[in-house]
């Protein structure tokens, strides 16, 4: 069986939308649709249930899926093994991340330093960088810690504290430290429930007896700085997020309650060989990291 029909019955399993998986694979829908449909004749059988544009895996597309899934692990592995020969000098990485800031500046030092090595990074959310790591389409993932998978194995890197980041004319900005009830008053600008830094802050505030709420919600960090500038309100980050703002006038205030910190870490497929580039790579973050950049 050609492993294009298999590259392209997981583009679909991912995106669950033909046009998507057609236009991700840089080919016409048409032609996805005739290719996935000669794959099902080849097996004899269905592997997806289309209902208008509503597609899903049948039984018999989840066991193909599985299999699909250690196929290309393995080829993965091979071609770490072989890539090996070559030692630094080649070499390329796959990386999801939950943010780029995470990894921005070790990731240009690490550039000079082997130059070699290409290195591709997505900014997507944890779950969809698991699902990436699961069938062989990234090397690593760097995110916000715990990840809690029974196929997935987590590497500790380093922490970042989280600050309340408002505008330096605020009436808070004076202060070196705040709690966060003392903020109840002013506008609240934060990221959507599903990401791990929001779900801590719900946490910690209902432990403490009340409730942060945003007026709106954003996936973008430098949204949520911003608006929280021209609203004389606030938002809360990791510090390692707000660093970056530096062309904003911005002032990071501590936290004086005792909440969590973040622990950003990566996270590999059990049973992944790691090449040398990754090996290189991942201690490059620590080092980078226990310096105190």
């Amino acid at each position: 069986m050609e492993l294009r029909l298999l590259n392209y019955f997981l583009a679909v399993t991912e995106e669950l939308h033909f046009t998507r998986a057609a236009e991700r694979l840089g080919i016409s829908q048409p032609t996805l649709s005739q290719q996935i449909r000669l794959l099902e004749s080849r097996l004899d059988t269905v592997l997806f249930h289309r209902s208008g544009k509503k597609v899903e895996l049948t039984e018999a597309g989840r066991i193909l899926l599985e299999h699909v899934n250690r196929v290309f692990f393995e080829l993965d592995q091979a071609k770490t093994i072989i890539q090996e020969l070559k030692g630094l000098n080649r070499g390329e990485l796959r990386i999801g991340s939950s943010g780029n800031h995470l990894i921005y500046s070790p990731l240009l030092s690490f550039h000079k330093q082997y130059p070699n090595i290409k290195i591709s990074v997505f900014d997507l959310k944890t779950e969809k960088t698991v699902e990436r790591l699961l069938n062989s389409g990234f090397d690593l993932g760097i995110v916000f810690l715990p990840v809690h998978h029974p196929r997935i194995e987590t590497i500790p890197l380093f922490s970042s504290k989280l600050y309340v980041v408002l505008s330096n004319h605020h009436p808070l900005a004076e202060k070196d430290t705040v709690h966060l009830q003392e903020l109840q008053e002013y506008p609240l600008f934060l990221l959507p429930e599903q990401y791990l830094i929001r779900q801590e802050v719900n946490l910690f505030s209902k432990k403490s007896g009340f409730r942060l709420e945003p007026i709106v919600e954003l996936s973008d960090t430098n949204s949520l700085i911003k608006m929280s500038i021209l609203n004389n309100g606030f938002t809360i980050l990791p510090k390692l997020y707000a660093d970056y703002a530096t062309d904003l006038p911005i002032k990071l205030v501590k936290i004086a309650d005792n909440v969590p910190v973040m622990e950003i870490g990566a996270i590999y497929r059990k049973g992944m060989i790691f090449s040398t580039a990754i090996q290189a790579f991942l201690q490059h973050l620590k080092d980078f990291y226990q310096k105190g950049h």
